[in-house]
């Protein structure tokens, strides 16, 4: 029996429901802050992310899913390597969303020099090569939003308002929530502080997992995110990036922070907050429930040297992403539910085969009409359709006998309150639409 791949699901009926709550959602409110969706391929060029999310980072070294057309892959097993591809055939499916995005506005020019700064969304499937577990899938979905053009502060903390005004739209109640907040530095800045966590881990290199050595020669900060207990331990002894922040990235955390307190939003400080992935300067942020084994369920950041990586002019730009699969979860955790009801309809019932002809037409007009209509394709009878109906959620049931027939008239019965009506054909559309309103 064809199986599906294990850490991925189908996202059908209540769940699918939820799934598109969330984009729906995300289409209102960040509609209101003046995002536009964008959709990008789910398969890239492996140097667009090699590019923004960086070859040290586990994502690219460990879970990246690659791709190759069979014709490719005999061509790689017969070589050895992959020195004998192009670029453009060396690809990968999507892990994360900001690269792909950042390379359409570099390709499509987003932001031509001058210009004012654009605003996406996007709401699509990610791809990892992840040991699938709760939460944690090799396809999984994410919400997120980009924002390029723009180095204000003040954008940095709309970013975070907005996604945690989001959060409360999907029925999280804001008390559950952790926001934690840091600055990574910039390239004047980090460079220094990138050194001294390298020395610190060597300094106690005995003590430190083989993953950890081999971070401190590429990106020593990655040391932060080690799952290794006892790396952890020791990493909290490490040099803080609040210590090495210049002043001008001082200043734009103190602005950032400023903001965020106006608006009333509560956070929590930590020095220790890198994110997973290489691109990000300045603000990082991340969100997490309370007393839940779910983990973050958002986060994101500042990327000002992102499009310069990916070939383009230097343009600042800060985004975040939010998982549907860990935040399903931790609202169920809560006793919250992110489906929504089923969508209810109108069932057309013929009483015999006779009608059947009838209860076709009307379906149609029904449908033309914009309404969502169901009717019976089995030939059951007036009581099972009537419980078929039931089972659709049907408010209304058009119900068609001879007699009706005959008189170019329907009944339509109220399936709460079982009221019946008749009502000529051409005014059939006209009076459903009213009772349903």
């Amino acid at each position: 029996m064809a199986q599906r791949i294990q850490g991925t699901e189908d996202l059908y009926g209540r769940y699918m429901r939820a799934w598109e709550y969330m984009c729906d959602t995300a289409r209102d409110l960040f509609g209101s802050y003046g995002f536009d969706r964008i959709e990008t391929p789910a398969l890239e060029q492996v140097a667009t992310f090699v590019h923004g999310i960086g070859e040290s980072t586990d994502v690219v070294r460990k879970e990246m899913f690659r791709v190759f057309s069979g014709a490719l892959l005999d061509r790689l097993l017969a070589s050895g390597d992959e020195k004998s591809l192009k670029p453009k055939q060396r690809m990968a499916m999507r892990p994360e969303g900001t690269a792909g995005v950042v390379r359409a506005a570099v390709e499509h020019s987003f932001v031509p020099q001058g210009a004012a700064p654009v605003k996406l969304w996007y709401a699509e499937a990610m791809f990892r090569g992840e040991r699938p577990q709760k939460g944690r899938l090799r396809q999984f979905h994410q919400v997120g939003v980009e924002w390029l053009g723009t180095e204000d502060p003040a954008a940095d903390a709309e970013c975070i308002i907005m996604l945690m005004e989001y959060f409360k739209c999907l029925g999280f109640d804001p008390s559950t929530l952790r926001l934690r907040i840091n600055s990574m530095g910039d390239e004047k800045c980090r460079p220094a502080y990138r050194e001294s966590v390298r020395q610190f881990i060597f300094d106690h290199k005995d003590e430190m997992c083989d993953d950890c050595l081999e971070r401190a020669n590429i990106n020593p900060l990655r040391s932060f995110d080690c799952k290794n207990e006892h790396c952890q331990h020791v990493m909290k002894s490490a040099p803080l990036i609040t210590d090495y922040l210049c002043d001008d990235c001082k200043q734009h955390y103190a602005q950032v922070k400023s903001y965020l307190g106006a608006a009333g939003i509560e956070y929590v400080e930590d020095p220790t907050l890198v994110r997973g992935l290489d691109y990000y300067t300045r603000t990082v942020f991340e969100i997490e429930v309370k007393d839940s084994e779910v983990g973050a369920i958002g986060g994101g950041g500042r990327y000002d040297g992102l499009m310069q990586l990916e070939g383009g002019k230097q343009t600042p730009g800060i985004g975040f992403a939010v998982g549907f699969e860990r935040i399903y979860l931790a609202l169920k955790a809560q006793g919250k539910d992110l489906e929504t009801p089923a969508p209810s309809c109108v069932y057309v019932a013929a009483t015999s085969q006779d009608e059947r002809r009838a209860a076709f037409d009307v379906t149609l007009a029904l449908r033309q009409a914009g309404i969502r209509t169901e009717a019976d394709y089995q030939g059951r009878s007036l009581k099972s359709q009537f419980k078929q109906a039931d089972k659709l959620n049907a408010r209304l049931c058009v119900v068609l006998g001879p007699d009706e027939v005959s008189a170019h008239r329907a009944t339509i019965r109220d399936m709460q309150s079982h009221e019946q009506v008749q009502v000529p054909f051409d005014d059939l559309a006209q009076e459903v639409k009213k009772r349903l309103a």
